[in-house]
């Protein structure tokens, strides 16, 4: 039995090391220096010299680093929550399709999700564009028949991004749920209509309880990626009208580390982002599994 466990422990060793080496490789040591390199003020490329916390002290002190966390959040709360919830409204619609007309609405709704992020900002920049956007149709009758560039609105931007981005990601959210809902066993709402269940005590009862650990899942990813904004921002943001104001987190590290060459400030803004990501991510995940162990 004890040369059976060895065995076991050997074998798993074995399959788990390639993992673990590529791991290490590209994520664990990039990190610790990463976090070595927000010490120091070296240049992008090139050594430095240690100055503690001087780098930090910079990021709390200066007028645009507050600036994007802020823009960042905002953004978040703009996104994350209403792309959940969205998809979760559309995944209940399309799983009530059947056959043939189900593949058609999953495969709209996943196409945009599929596109290039520099399709998706040509898409909508068309749209919108104040001179011949199709959307100015609609808009010109609600700002007294003028055309509106709403992403060189500052109050308009971040909004508008956020639609952007909903649109953009709502596909794979939607994937997520249906493959969710495939999984709830039909006998259980057979069940409840013949205990004369209505339809939302039969979504409050039992689909909503059943799809929650996909719905943590989705709103998990959904936070992390939008913490993470940038291809976006940055370009809907191209031209550089009122860059400063609508700037997040990504863009402030990319303009530190690529544009001004100061790598130790930009390492400083990316542990921040690291560990707001992981904090935020671990205390939304904390606080969901307990609503469901209620």
């Amino acid at each position: 039995m004890l040369k059976s466990k060895r065995a076991e422990y050997f074998a798993a060793a074995v399959l788990m090391a390639p993992f673990v080496v590529i791991y290490g490789v590209l994520f664990v040591y990039p990190t610790i220096k990463m976090v070595e390199l927000s010490f120091t003020n070296a240049p992008l490329i090139g050594p430095g010299k240690w100055v503690g916390l001087d780098n930090y002290w910079r990021l709390a002190t200066e007028r645009l680093f507050p600036t994007a966390v802020w823009n960042t959040i905002y953004f978040v709360l703009l996104s994350a929550l209403p792309s959940t919830l969205l998809a979760l409204v559309v995944a209940l619609g399309v799983n009530r399709l059947k056959g043939w007309a189900q593949s058609v609405a999953l495969a709209a709704f996943f196409l945009p999700y599929i596109l290039p992020v520099s399709v998706v900002y040509r898409i909508w920049d068309w749209m919108f564009d104040a001179n011949f956007g199709i959307a100015q149709y609609a808009i010109a009758p609600l700002d007294g028949g003028q055309h509106l560039s709403v992403f060189r609105t500052i109050p308009l931007f971040m909004p508008m991004v956020a639609v952007v981005t909903i649109w953009w990601l709502l596909g794979f959210n939607v994937l997520l749920f249906v493959s969710g809902l495939r999984n709830i066993s039909t006998e259980i709402y057979e069940a409840a209509e013949l205990d004369g269940a209505s339809r939302w005590a039969q979504f409050k009862r039992i689909t909503w309880p059943l799809i929650w650990p996909v719905t943590v899942l989705v709103l998990t990813i959904q936070l992390i990626l939008q913490f993470k904004i940038f291809d976006q921002v940055y370009l809907f943001t191209q031209g550089g009208y009122r860059v400063d104001s609508t700037m997040v987190m990504v863009q402030y590290i990319y303009r530190e580390a690529f544009q001004l060459n100061k790598g130790g400030l930009a390492a400083s803004a990316s542990v921040v982002l690291f560990v707001l990501i992981a904090v935020m991510s671990v205390l939304q995940f904390q606080l969901l599994r307990a609503r469901a162990q209620r």
